[in-house]
């Protein structure tokens, strides 16, 4: 017999919600260029602060959030694909290597926008491209755009597989995403989660950091 059980805390919802959200923004404004990159900015710097908080609610964070829940080596991914393992609450092996995968590029993409140029006008350069050569600067800020569409493919994927899960499996993973409840079997033994206090000074660690980062050096 099924039931309803909690899968995802609120702040990890809200994290992948807001993350959608500044995304579109930092996606939009690059696109506009011009004064609309004093906005693509901003969306970097905050994209940044959530995926410090994100690395770090992976590792003390509720069950369902933590890294050593669902990355999983290849064998286990193999069984999966194969069938021979059990569907879990969260992410599965796949789910898990698509979720580091999308930090990681973004890691990377934020990292470069920080130490990018604006080559057109060089009004909205990236907090961190004063440190480096102009040149060099300017050779980030290509990566910058070109990698950008490495993201768009892994996106892409990630939301294939969430319609294939839906058309395919008969599984709605976005509801669980919005909601935090997901079925399960009767059985499942509940899982672990952390209170609102421990979120809050992730959070607060996550953007200080981030400010010191950008005004400090």
């Amino acid at each position: 017999m099924e039931k309803m059980i909690k899968v995802w805390d609120a702040p990890t919802r809200l994290f992948h919600w807001s993350l959608v959200l500044l995304f579109g923004g930092m996606w939009f404004t690059g696109e506009q260029g011009g004064d609309w990159l004093h906005y693509h900015v901003w969306c970097g710097e905050a994209i940044a602060a959530l995926l410090l908080f994100r690395l770090i609610w992976g590792v003390v964070g509720s069950e369902t959030a933590r890294f050593r829940q669902f990355v999983k080596g290849p064998a286990a991914i193999r069984r999966y694909l194969q069938g021979g393992q059990q569907e879990q609450p969260g992410h599965n092996p796949l789910g898990g290597l698509m979720v580091v995968a999308l930090l990681l590029v973004l890691l990377v993409q934020v990292g470069s926008g920080l130490f990018s140029s604006d080559v057109d006008s060089y009004t909205f350069d990236g907090p961190l491209a004063k440190l480096i050569d102009g040149g060099l600067s300017e050779s980030v800020t290509g990566f910058h755009k070109l990698f950008f569409n490495i993201i768009l493919l892994l996106v892409g994927m990630h939301v294939a597989a969430i319609i294939a899960y839906r058309v395919l499996k008969k599984q709605n993973l976005v509801r669980p995403m919005l909601t935090g409840y997901q079925s399960a079997d009767g059985k499942a033994a509940p899982l672990y989660f952390r209170g609102w206090p421990v979120a809050l000074l992730t959070l607060l660690l996550s953007c200080g950091g981030v400010w010191l980062l950008l005004t400090r050096l």
